[in-house]
């Protein structure tokens, strides 16, 4: 497996396996706690990731043996005036919509603690592959604030309004086995990074144009009526349906052969 390594400010790092990314939170001194500068971190990469079309899958993991994110940076964010709260605002929030809005599938690769921003950067993924040591949770009520990464909107549309209030309301934290029968994680395994670079693997072998446009067509079409929805993924067939990808595609299908996909 071939690998190459980037780095984004002191922060963040993207490794390359063929054509799966890995976006590795790396700020073990803080639990990955997101800082002003971890944010724009995070954001840049997602920037290269996005406009990458050799990048098939992109999965989110953490260097830290304890933790994946425990989200902001309380400290940092202690010492702002409001003034200075205000202007942090947007740098914070382009860091979760630059994840949300990779084009191409995602996971997330939890082990340990994800709480607050750190499971909002979860929640952001398609897909949340998990441990036994993971512990989920938004908290921030119970710090005067509320989810501000996504997680209001987010994690309704994973688990359902009621379950979603319930977890939002009380802050509490929740450990491995009950997230995956809540739903808040997808698979409970032994190693979430391996694991979750495999299930990539697995994505990765698919047409990177069908991917992206089938991501797309979910996306956009998530909370329209059925008939919008409709159109929605027909605009987004007729975006694959002359692709060099859908020619290789039905070519490889009936030779019997792998497919080598164009990426166009």
């Amino acid at each position: 497996m071939s690998e190459s390594e980037q780095r984004f400010g002191e922060f963040v790092v993207v490794r390359r396996h063929e054509h799966v990314a890995e976006l590795v939170l790396d700020r073990p001194k803080a639990m990955n706690a997101v800082s002003t500068d971890m944010a724009r971190s995070i954001a840049a990469a997602c920037d290269a990731l996005g406009a990458d079309r050799d990048v098939r899958v992109t999965v989110l993991s953490s260097t830290h043996e304890r933790a994946f994110c425990v989200g902001a940076d309380l400290k940092e964010r202690n010492s702002f005036s409001d003034a200075e709260l205000v202007r942090q605002r947007p740098t914070a929030r382009a860091a979760y919509t630059g994840v949300l809005e990779l084009p191409m599938p995602t996971v997330a690769a939890v082990h340990g603690f994800a709480l607050g921003g750190g499971f909002e950067l979860a929640l952001a993924c398609d897909l949340i592959v998990a441990d036994g040591t993971a512990v989920v949770g938004l908290p921030e009520v119970s710090v005067g604030v509320i989810p501000g990464g996504g997680g209001t909107q987010l994690l309704p549309r994973r688990v359902g309004a009621a379950r979603a209030a319930e977890l939002v309301y009380t802050a509490r934290r929740v450990e491995a086995a009950e997230a995956r029968e809540l739903g808040l994680v997808d698979q409970l395994v032994d190693d979430a990074r391996t694991a979750a670079l495999e299930l990539a693997a697995k994505i990765a072998a698919n047409s990177p144009v069908g991917l992206r446009a089938a991501k797309r067509a979910m996306r956009l079409g998530q909370g329209l009526d059925l008939r919008a929805g409709l159109e929605v993924e027909d605009a987004a067939w007729r975006s694959v349906a002359f692709s060099g990808d859908r020619a290789e595609g039905v070519a490889a299908f009936n030779e019997k052969r792998k497919p080598q996909w164009p990426g166009e």
